[in-house]
């Protein structure tokens, strides 16, 4: 079964959340890549660092509204907020890798806006 077949049933969500939900899922392993991809080059320090970030934020909101957590609302606005910011750093760079993962994470920064 799929990431999204599963988020599909978990009864309380709406659909914003389930996008947001797969959004902060794919956020979380496109960071992971980027940040893997920048090690070793002082350039990228500052992209990895963001990525790595956004990898933890991203993937602990997707927890908190999978389990309908009280705290999803403010942890959805840092999440955007980070997303932001490691979109704008990876924008900055030519590597593919920092491309797709700054395409990514506008898609994650605009349904967490929504969620908080």
């Amino acid at each position: 079964m799929s990431l999204s077949e599963t988020v599909s049933e978990i009864d309380h969500l709406s659909d914003e959340q389930r996008e947001c939900i797969e959004n902060c899922n794919e956020a979380a392993e496109v960071c992971e890549w980027c940040a893997d991809e920048c090690l070793g080059s002082e350039d990228m320090e500052e992209c990895a660092r963001l990525c790595r970030d956004v990898a933890d934020i991203a993937s602990l909101h997707a927890r908190f509204m999978a389990r309908d957590s009280q705290f999803s609302s403010q942890l959805a606005e840092a999440c955007a907020d980070a997303c932001e910011a490691c979109a704008d750093e990876c924008e900055s760079h030519d590597a593919d890798h920092c491309q797709l993962c700054a395409d990514v994470l506008r898609d994650c920064v605009e349904t967490c806006r929504n969620m908080a």
